[in-house]
């Protein structure tokens, strides 16, 4: 089994900066590619980024620009800085990673963090 804990979410003003950061834990070989979503209430879950076990990066249109991700394979952490925050970022970011534990591939998830953009 593999964990993956989030962290950094919070309120922040239109603008502002957040980091999120996530660290996977358990039977892991290795992990391919790691990433974020997004849950806007009212709306498909939806990619914001995404990077490969080769740092290539993949952003959502939304965020493209304004957002950067980067991993630390050492560490099996990924984080998420985001820039000039909008309203519209406001929702649930999730984490996912692509595990390779022997011959199986899973991905996985994990719980959620509440981010929430306001004045």
């Amino acid at each position: 089994q593999v964990q993956l804990v989030e962290s950094g979410g919070g309120l922040a003003q239109p603008g502002g900066s957040l980091r999120l950061s996530c660290v996977a834990s358990g039977d892991i070989d290795n992990i391919n590619a790691m990433g974020w979503y997004r849950q806007v209430p009212g709306k498909r879950r939806e990619l914001v980024a995404a990077i490969t076990f080769l740092n290539n990066t993949h952003y959502g249109t939304p965020v493209s620009g304004r957002f950067i991700i980067s991993r630390v394979d050492a560490k099996s952490t990924v984080f998420l800085q985001m820039n000039k925050l909008e309203f519209g970022d406001t929702g649930v970011y999730y984490c996912t990673a692509d595990v390779q534990s022997g011959l199986v591939i899973t991905d996985y998830w994990g719980q959620g963090t509440q981010v929430t953009v306001s004045t």
